[in-house]
């Protein structure tokens, strides 16, 4: 397997459950790549890359954070909500911002009016902002979007309580199908 997975940094265990994903995915999935979200400040950061996290994902911009990134060579995808923190992110290394919430910040036509004079930035939504459904892909990665975190519209609360992993497993495939042939379909217009 050929993948990323990040945990997110929510709740009373978080860190001690992301320990044991990440020997989990050591013993089961060696190339699975392991990152860490909700990610607020450096000393936290630290903690999850020092059990073996190889990307942060934070939902604001912190200095301290970006830097202990760009120290250990890890990448950092702040959360960004305007013009100004997505600047400050490119100057403090960060190749793909956050942009958070994604439906709240102008949604797809935001991404489109950044990519304008800022050509260069790499924008990743979250917050709810990308469906699973291919008008929605086609709305985003048409805007310029490079990848989406699809949360809540891809993983329904109830499906870790239903154990409705099936179901999960389908919607993987779905939306990287629909993302996938997004993307084929850029190409052949580029032809």
């Amino acid at each position: 397997i050929n993948a990323e997975y990040m945990g997110t940094n929510r709740g009373d265990r978080a860190f001690e459950f992301f320990q044991q994903l990440v020997a989990h995915a050591r013993k089961h999935y060696p190339n699975l790549i392991m990152g860490a979200g909700s990610i607020s400040d450096a000393p936290t950061g630290a903690l999850f890359i020092a059990s073996g996290a190889k990307f942060l994902v934070s939902p604001v911009l912190d200095r301290e954070t970006a830097l202990l990134c760009n120290k250990r060579k890890i990448a950092f995808i702040p959360g960004c909500g305007t013009v100004t923190e997505i600047h400050n992110a490119h100057e403090l290394g960060c190749d793909i911002v956050k942009v958070f919430p994604g439906n709240s910040n102008g949604g797809s036509p935001f991404i489109k009016n950044v990519l304008g004079p800022m050509p260069w930035t790499r924008m990743m939504p979250t917050g709810g902002a990308v469906g699973v459904t291919a008008d929605s892909i086609r709305e985003w990665f048409g805007a310029g979007i490079v990848c989406a975190g699809f949360g809540s519209n891809l993983i329904p609360g109830d499906i870790g309580k239903t154990k409705a992993y099936d179901e999960l497993t389908q919607r993987i495939i779905l939306c990287k199908k629909l993302v996938d042939d997004f993307r084929e379909e850029q190409k052949a217009a580029k032809k």
